[in-house]
């Protein structure tokens, strides 16, 4: 007996309920866990919140290696709250993506095969303090305008995962921006340490986005089913509007000799990105790729200790409520 598999166009009733879920869609409503959904939205649903989540994961190596050598105890309890709301929205997103029915033990080996992508941005080193303040204005605010857009996802969990996750990044966002804004008008050695930081970090930013729409061949089916809301050259350009004018007004100089504004539709321009860099980095050649993985490697082998703890603790409360 062949079983059937629901969600799949060989389902007799597939197009009737597609019809009916992308109805729904349109009205605006959310899919919930229990609901009907094409096995594609659960995969496409799956790849990209558990992306998400191992970005979060990875997200806090390069500036957790910048705790223990924070300028002042304010700066260090900052960055502390900073690591651990990362870890946090690494949860948030973790159980999201196990409401459509993979397990977090699936999702992490995937992650420390090298199967699974995070962000091709955390594959750069952090060299100096100056490079945690450009992390967390731009980096984070490019962050913002993608998980924005993401609160409103059809899928119910994942949108009302995001509604926190930006709360606490838009703190994020501001503290990177105070922080950078300090260096801008301090002293020479100041100045010119976070130019050198916005000069390496302006195009892997960018590249955040995502390929431009035309190479980007989710992207309709995501759109059609409201997985997304905007394009990732709507959202890069969103960046660029509000990011550019703070910069130059804070005396930075932005590595792009072709950044244009455009006076007809009111937008910043950018020049060609390197993308043959971004693919390099996706593909596992960036600068920090090998150690990023070998990091999260150690850390689940030496929390092993913890999760055999809990394993143990669950059955012996299971046994003793079962005499």
């Amino acid at each position: 007996m062949v079983k059937l598999r629901i969600g799949y166009p060989e389902d007799p009733d597939y197009q009737e309920r597609l019809e009916e879920f992308e109805a729904r869609i349109a009205r605006g409503e959310k899919i919930e866990p229990g609901d009907w959904m094409p096995a594609e939205y659960r995969r496409q649903l799956i790849r990209m919140i558990s992306q998400h989540a191992h970005s979060e994961w990875v997200g806090m190596l390069p500036e957790g290696a910048w705790i223990t050598r924070a300028p002042s105890i304010r700066r260090k309890l900052i960055l502390l709250a900073k690591v651990q709301d990362e870890a946090g929205h690494g949860q948030y997103l973790y159980h999201a993506a196990e409401t459509l029915g993979i397990t977090r033990e699936e999702m992490v080996e995937a992650l420390l095969s090298g199967k699974a992508k995070y962000s091709n941005i955390f594959n750069y080193p952090t060299l100096t303090w100056a490079d945690v303040g450009i992390i967390g204005w731009l980096v984070d605010g490019m962050a913002i305008k993608n998980q924005t857009m993401l609160a409103q996802c059809s899928y119910g969990p994942y949108s009302r995962a995001m509604v926190r996750i930006c709360a606490e990044e838009t703190f994020h966002h501001k503290q990177g921006k105070e922080a950078v804004l300090l260096y801008a008008r301090g002293s020479r050695k100041q100045r010119q340490m976070v130019q050198d930081a916005l000069n390496r970090w302006w195009w892997p930013t960018l590249m955040m986005a995502g390929p431009h729409d035309t190479d980007s061949p989710h992207t309709p089916l995501l759109l059609r089913w409201g997985i997304k809301t905007k394009t990732n050259d709507q959202v890069r350009q969103e960046f660029l509007n509000e990011h550019v004018p703070e910069l130059l007004d804070a005396g930075l100089t932005i590595p792009d000799p072709n950044l244009r504004y455009d006076e007809k539709t009111g937008n910043w321009i950018h020049g060609p990105i390197p993308w043959d860099e971004f693919w390099k980095v996706i593909n596992g050649e960036g600068p920090m790729n090998r150690h990023r993985l070998m990091a999260r490697r150690r850390a689940h082998e030496e929390g092993r200790w913890v999760r055999e703890a809990l394993e143990a603790y669950g059955q012996r409360r299971l046994a003793q409520a079962a005499d």
